[in-house]
């Protein structure tokens, strides 16, 4: 459906495009894909490149099997979070997840530990593999949460399971990751890759980009937001949403029984604003 872009090449991560969908694989295999040798600044490039990208309608995070991501490099031993530098940051990625102006689809098919989940935390939808672990081990490491863990979290669970997951730093199957919260399916795990592109060409070729984009930003918003906020911001996307084509190509297909052409992109019309 849309022109391929030219994709940028990364040491430790794998990107494809295929249908309106970007996907980005965490790709240090031997490592069990552990966040290290500059995969921090090539996932935020990634996220850069493909969330400015007007191709690119839906990003899906995976990694190369049989892991999704062992959290930090740990191959430093005792010294791994002893020089952390002066300009250590704990955001996980420069670029969250949550940014973007597009959804953020995590195919969590394999082990999540540590910064491994904490960075599938920050994506806008979770598919599990009811076989792996998960956890925010930090404290068990003798540091704590990361990514904003300790924001979203309560916000996600509720604080008493947040603190369940942050003060305990105990692993748990795929099928307690959905009971607590964390995700919304969880499948085998050679099913949960596949499950999450099928949703992302859904995304990609029935939704207008910027009714997306401006209900991802309001979603994270919300947080912060209260409710007379958010039927403020509601209204005011509407208004400006009704003003588009899209609004009426949405109809017209719905009645000609046949896939939308959207012309918008995928912006919040109200961001800024």
């Amino acid at each position: 459906m849309s022109a391929r872009p030219e994709l940028p090449r990364y040491r430790t991560l794998l990107v494809d495009f295929d249908e309106g969908v970007a996907t980005v694989t965490l790709n240090r295999p031997r490592q069990r894909n552990a966040v290290g040798d500059g995969m921090r600044e090539e996932l935020a490039d990634a996220y850069r490149v493909f969330g400015r990208d007007d191709r690119v309608r839906v990003i899906v995070l995976t990694g190369t099997p049989p892991a999704f991501c062992a959290g930090a490099d740990l191959t430093s031993g005792a010294d791994t979070f002893a020089a952390p530098g002066p300009d250590f940051s704990a955001a996980g990625v420069d670029v969250p997840a949550w940014t973007l102006p597009k959804p953020v689809i995590a195919a969590v098919n394999g082990h999540a530990i540590g910064l491994g989940l904490t960075l599938a935390l920050q994506c806008d939808i979770r598919f599990v593999a009811a076989d792996a672990r998960y956890g925010v081990v930090q404290v068990r490491r003798g540091v704590v949460g990361d990514a904003y863990s300790h924001w979203i979290l309560p916000r996600l669970v509720g604080i008493a399971t947040a603190a369940e997951i942050l003060l305990g730093g105990a692993t748990f199957d795929g099928a307690r990751a959905v009971q607590l919260g964390l995700a919304s399916r969880v499948l085998a795990a050679d099913e949960v890759l596949p499950a999450a592109q099928e949703l992302a060409r859904g995304i990609a070729v029935n939704t207008a980009p910027m009714s997306v984009a401006a209900s991802k930003r309001l979603l994270w918003d919300s947080f912060d937001l209260d409710r007379a906020a958010v039927g403020k911001r509601e209204t005011e996307i509407h208004l400006r949403l009704m003003g588009h084509d899209d609004a009426r190509e949405g109809v017209r297909a719905f009645m000609q029984g046949r896939a939308p052409s959207w012309t918008g992109t995928p912006v919040d019309p109200t961001a800024g604003g």
